[in-house]
Parts: structure tokens; sequence; C-alpha cells
């Protein structure tokens, strides 16, 4: 009877794992067969915002190259938002629907090589956020004067959640998009890139801007309030950087002391990263109704214009209160998120890692290593190692939210083992020219990182990445011997340690057998380096 039962309760384990993901999650999480045919050239976007009946509609045309030889298109866009009418030269095309995804017949032969245009009609009202920028969409909000305070903000849940495209970060419009939002006369709606043009309509009021570069789709927004500008010029690695702050007429005098910090952000990132990835279409920071986001190009900020985490270190250490968290940690997402983009979701982590880690490297440059020590291995207390980092491919599905904390500190353990911080700063800074404006794969991080240091990181990945085992030191010391060995490791894991004996630092390269280390003198302490991101024990 026991036997069965434990049968049943393994069946009803798989049948839930097995069910986790639906066909839905399959058609957004994969490049499917209607959507790798075509690579994506350039958006143009134009969206109407009726804030009274907080309803939208517009028209996306963009443009495709045509790469092999097929008829049936893949694009989304999530009810209750509805695609209207689909237009290729001038003439109506029928789609069939299936979920999220619209499935769009062509009528013309598409020829390989060739580029096209399709226009996409949309309207309805869109879904709103519940607990942004998580849980997102649009925020229909108010400001102390009761005008309209209204943002977007979509990454988890997909820019198809209000307009239609193809919503998978593998493609980007490599010709950037033109985005032109109209909303009521009175407001101001801010948009990425650069303001190309205003038009009077009467009542309502357009506003054109321009990106140029590749963007991703969950960074294009849509922000309207009544805000106020000012602005300054940034003297970077690659010239004159444009950096402008668009913010409530009610919060503009906090919004100049507070953003002072802009300058210093650029100035630490471009050190370790290299040139801001956006010149040509400049740096915004602009006010919203949540906390913030990284809209490329277009940074929002909700942070309340405090130092911390609406006030708070999350790191405990005291550090995180010298930096407002929002400009550092959403700013250092134009370097990985915006410019170095996932091409699965799967691999969120070198958008959230790398940047988590950007906070502790803005320290650095500031203030010293030993508050960015100080801030990163605080951070640990997190980390819930509840699952591995990556999560499952086409899927749509991230990882562990440790992705933030322990990516941030598996990234501070490799500075250790390299010891050369010009030489860490080279492979950040070489990962950002190497794959600039790319959408890359974990494993081509991975291999461009070993390939760099010169160490076979091969089972370091595989650990810290794939598992949610952290690396155990157990070690016992006997007058001037010390024995050593990993526990709760993979096979074949053999990272070196840095160990204080006596006060002084050692190398130790300990692996899963016991290894022995004699010390001139006898050894009246022993502590494993913080920065090393590993458990430890003394045992009999």
């Amino acid at each position: 009877m026991k036997k069965t039962l434990l049968l049943l309760v393994l069946l009803l384990t798989f049948v839930v794992n097995a069910q986790s993901f639906t066909h839905q999650d399959t058609l957004r999480g994969s490049i499917t067969p209607e959507r790798a045919w075509w690579d994506l050239k350039h958006y143009n976007l134009s969206v109407k915002v009726a804030p009274e009946d907080k309803s939208i509609e517009g028209i996306n045309t963009f443009t495709y190259l045509v790469l092999e030889a097929n008829q049936v298109m893949q694009i989304d866009l999530q009810p209750p938002m509805k695609l209207d009418k689909v237009v290729q030269h001038g003439k109506v095309l029928s789609f069939q629907t299936d979920g999220n995804a619209h499935f769009i017949t062509l009528k013309e032969l598409q020829r390989v090589g060739t580029e096209g245009q399709l226009t996409l009609y949309f309207s309805g009202k869109p879904q709103v956020a519940k607990h942004p920028p998580w849980d997102g969409g649009f925020t229909w909000s108010q400001d102390s004067n009761g005008n309209p305070f209204i943002a977007t903000s979509n990454q988890g849940i997909g820019a198809s959640i209000w307009w239609p495209n193809k919503d998978h970060p593998y493609d980007e419009p490599d010709r950037g998009v033109d985005l032109t939002i109209t909303a009521p006369k009175d407001l101001v709606a801010v948009g990425n890139g650069r303001l190309v043009e205003t038009l009077d309509l009467g009542a309502m009021k357009s506003w054109h801007w321009k990106v140029v570069n590749p963007i991703n789709n969950y960074a294009v927004n849509v922000n309207i309030g009544d805000y106020v500008s000012f602005s300054e010029i940034f003297e970077g690695k690659k010239g004159h950087l444009d950096l402008q702050y668009w913010v409530l007429r009610e919060n503009l005098e906090k919004a100049k002391k507070q953003f002072l910090q802009v300058p210093m952000m650029m100035q630490a990132f471009e050190h370790w990263f290299g040139p801001y990835p956006f010149y040509e279409d400049g740096y915004k920071l602009v006010e919203v109704p949540y906390l913030g986001m990284e809209h490329q190009s277009s940074v929002t900020y909700g942070n309340k214009y405090a130092n911390g985490y609406l006030g708070r270190d999350l790191s405990g250490s005291g550090w995180g209160l010298d930096f407002d968290f929002i400009i550092i940690h959403e700013s250092g997402h134009e370097w990985f998120a915006n410019n170095i983009t996932n091409k699965d979701v799967a691999d969120m982590w070198l958008h959230e890692g790398f940047t988590a880690y950007s906070e502790n490297l803005y320290l650095d440059y500031h203030f010293g290593k030993k508050a960015s020590s100080d801030y990163v291995t605080g951070t640990r207390m997190n980390i819930r190692n509840d699952r591995p980092i990556i999560g499952p491919y086409n899927v749509n599905k991230g990882g562990s939210g440790d992705m933030y904390y322990k990516g941030a500190n598996i990234l501070h353990q490799l500075r250790q083992l390299i010891e050369d911080d010009e030489k860490w700063r080279r492979i950040l800074t070489g990962l950002n020219g190497t794959f600039y404006h790319q959408t890359v794969t974990t494993k081509q991080v991975e291999d461009y990182i070993s390939d760099q240091t010169g160490i076979d990181l091969t089972e370091y990945w595989q650990q810290y990445l794939r598992t949610t085992k952290i690396p155990k030191l157990e070690y016992r010391i006997s007058g001037n011997t010390l024995q050593f060995r990993y526990v709760n490791i993979i096979e074949k894991f053999d990272m070196p340690l840095f160990m204080f004996i006596n006060g002084k630092e050692e190398w130790i390269f300990p692996t899963a057998s016991w290894k022995t280390k004699t010390f001139d003198a006898p050894i009246e302490s022993a502590q494993v380096k913080i920065d090393f991101f590993v458990d430890s024990e003394v045992v009999k």
C-alpha cells in the first residue's frame, strides 16, 4: 500500500511538472516557423491614448527582411486588445487567432532577400498593470494636482500586452523604431530616443520620438504627464552625450538635486563597461507612477527622490544608502539588457545578474573596493536558492529571482579568481564591444569570459547557474596543517579559494577529495575570504 501511494505521489508530481507550460507558453517563448522566416528591421508605431476611458488605438507599420520562403507570419497581441485589421500594399489580409498569437496569411509571394512592410491596426482597453513593473501593463494614475499620470511597463508580461509586434527577444528591429504618441494637448508624452517633432491636433497633441538603434520590444514605452524637462551634456567616451530629465512639474527641484547622480553613474559605468551604447539616441530619465524600469534611452524613475531602494538598503551594509537604487540599477541595464539582450528569457540572468553587479561597481568606482565588497556580499541575505537562475528554454520563463544577487556574487567572485582588476574591466568592456547591440545566449557569454580569463570555467558556470548547490568547504586544523575538501558540488568542480591563515591571504585548491597544506607556523586562525561565495565548516 505504501509503495502504491509513493508511486501515485511521484506520478502526480510528474504530471504537475509536465503541465506547467502551455501551448501559449510555447507560442510566445519559441522561435516558431512563422517567426523564423523573417527578420525585423523597423517599427513605425503610432498610438493614441485616451485617459478618460483608459483606452488606446494605434497603427504599427513594420518593415521586415525575407530570410526564407513562407506565407504565414506570427504577430502577437494579447486580449483584451484587438487586432482590428492587417494591410499590405492596400490589401486587407486574413489572419487566424490562437490565443495571444495571430497568424497572418500573406497574399504576395515572399522572395528571399527582399524587404516588405505590413500595417497592423489595433485598439482596446489594455490590461491595467497590477504590480508594475513586475506584473505590468498600463498604469493610469494622477499627480497631486489631479493631472493624468500614465505609463507603460511590460517586461515580463510582454510588449504585446498593448501593441502588436514580434514578441520574442531574439529579434530586434535593426533600424530602431519611430514612436508617435498622441495625448491630450495639456499633457506631455515622452517615449524612447530623440524628439523629432510635435504636432498640434486641436484638443490633442502628438509627440514623435525616434530611436535609430536596435531596441528590445519591452523597452518601447509610453509616458504621459504634466512633465517639465531640464538637461545637461556629459563628456563621455564617445563625445557629447545628451542627458535629459522629464519630471512632474511639482518635483522639478527635487529632481535637480537627486539627478546629480546621473553623471556619476555614467562616469562609473563607462569606466567599467565601455561607452554608453546609445549615444545617437541620447539618455533620458523619466518620472513615472511606479518604481522604475530600464526602457532603452528612456529609463523610467519612481524611487521617490530618495537614496536606497525606496529608502532601504538591500545589502544591510549601509552602502546601499549612498546611491539612488533606481538611477543606478535601471541605468546599468542600458549595457546589460538593452545593449546585450538575452536571446531567450531563460537567460535573463544576463540582464539582472550583471546589472545587480553594476551596483557594487558603481560603489567601487566612487567609494572604493571595500564598499563594493561589503555591498555585494551583503546582498547574499536576499538569495533563496529555490531554483537555478537559468530557466527552461522556449517557453518564455526566466529562472529564480536569485538571478539578481546570486548572479552578482558569481561575477564578484570571478573578479577574485582573476586577481587583476584591469583585466576584469577589459572583459566587461569587451563583452559590450563584442556583443554590441546583439541578442545572445548564456553559452556565448560563458565562452567569452572563459576564453578571456584563460580559465576553464565549465564546472563553475554549471555549479552556480544550473544548480542550487552552494559549494561548502569542509576543513580541519592540526598544528600547522590544514586539511580541506569541497562538498555539495558537481563532479569536477575545483574552484581555488583564498583563505586567511593567521591573517595572511593564502590560496588553496580544494576538490571533492581531502587535500593537505602545511604552513610554517601553527594555525591559530583560518577563514575563507568573504568575497568567495561558498559556505564553510570546521569538521572533526
